[in-house]
């Protein structure tokens, strides 16, 4: 690269080796589909023609003047990707631009942030839509913060629509990754919807980070290392960056769980002083049955619990074969301890005992210091 292209924040880096698994190679294997097939609905140009043969499907093109960083450039989404974000081309180029929260044919504008020319894409940032696909609908999303938050990508798409992705994603990963014949791959079924779209999750890691410097080598060996001056944001990381954006609310956890996230959010800025580093705090939301007059508890919560309980939610009698009042009622609520055991039961009106698990929460301890930062999963 040249030294005025440095100075103009052109900006291309090679991969490193690729992890098996992982979400980079899930991508590459999407990116070099849809090049395969982009190659195939266009007349092969004379600069990529050798001694009358087309070039190499794996050989390299020379970019052509590939945008600066930060520079914006209209997409138009020719496909989504089975890690969410979508693919699309450029008007003046045969250069894949990865965008999140976009739909196959939404026309959007993005800001470049890197370009991997060896592997012929660039990933981006949204920015806005500027002819919105077929599928969009916007008046679906029910979180102030989608679109910048990392944790959900398709709230703008009908839940049958998402259900019909998920089919494709194990459509591809056995075609790209299974090695098995294409006469031998499995017919995917149609995928199995959730009664619920939002409400569900039964467990959150919202993070904070620390003060600014404490990550230095200097600063994590000086016990009287500075505090926060101000509360920090609590959230989750913002798409494609390390940056954590304050979430106060998320509309996908249960409402024990999002009762867990405020009041955890006004301990952690009670408490602040006693924190010199980020944190990472665990809500897992739990089931404590309280028996009826006539009924015996089955189960009940671990001693760490530590909210107010949820109003009292009535529940079906575990050994009853007819309707009959329950010997219990359950209270939904949440622990914060990684050593406490959470509960959950299922169970059939028609003489289907309820099935009880026991989880072993293994996650992060109540805003453990300097643990890893996790996301949504």
């Amino acid at each position: 690269m040249t030294k005025r292209k440095r100075q103009q924040g052109y900006y291309t880096k090679r991969m490193k080796a690729v992890q098996e698994g992982s979400n980079e190679e899930v991508l590459l294997a999407d990116i070099r589909s849809l090049r395969k097939q982009h190659r195939k609905s266009k007349v092969v140009p004379a600069s990529v023609v050798t001694n009358g043969e087309e070039a190499s499907e794996d050989e390299p093109e020379a970019p052509s003047d590939l945008p600066a960083k930060f520079s914006e450039v209209e997409v138009e989404i020719s496909t989504l990707s089975s890690i969410g974000d979508g693919l699309g081309f450029s008007p003046a180029s045969n250069h894949i631009y990865v965008v999140p929260f976009t739909l196959l044919g939404d026309v959007v504008k993005a800001k470049v942030i890197t370009h991997f020319t060896n592997e012929h894409y660039t990933l981006t940032d949204f920015i806005s839509v500027l002819k919105p696909s077929p599928q969009r609908n916007d008046s679906l999303v029910k979180c102030p913060y989608f679109a910048k938050c990392s944790g959900c990508q398709f709230q703008m798409l009908s839940y049958e629509d998402q259900l019909a992705h998920k089919k494709t994603i194990l459509e591809k990963a056995y075609r790209n990754f299974s090695n098995l014949a294409p006469n031998l791959i499995p017919v995917i079924g149609d995928t199995i919807g959730s009664p619920l779209q939002y409400g569900y999750r039964t467990k959150l890691t919202p993070h904070f980070d620390g003060p600014p410097g404490s990550n230095s080598r200097k600063a994590r060996k000086d016990p009287e290392r500075p505090g926060f001056d101000r509360v920090p944001p609590i959230g989750f990381m913002a798409k494609g960056t390390r940056r954590t954006i304050d979430i106060e609310d998320c509309p996908i956890a249960t409402d024990a769980v999002r009762d867990g996230l405020r009041k955890e959010r006004k301990r952690v800025a009670d408490e602040l002083s006693k924190y010199k580093r980020g944190a990472t705090i665990l809500l897992r939301e739990t089931t404590i049955r309280t028996p009826t007059a006539n009924g015996t508890a089955t189960d009940s919560a671990s001693d760490s619990t530590n909210s107010n309980p949820q109003p009292l939610i009535p529940a079906l009698d575990n050994a009853s074969t007819t309707q009959s009042p329950p010997s219990y009622t359950e209270t939904k609520t949440y622990i914060t301890d990684q050593n406490a055991l959470s509960t959950e039961h299922t169970g059939h009106v028609e003489g289907v005992a309820i099935l009880q698990r026991v989880d072993d929460e293994v996650g992060p301890a109540p805003a453990v210091e300097g643990k890893e930062h996790e996301g949504l999963e």
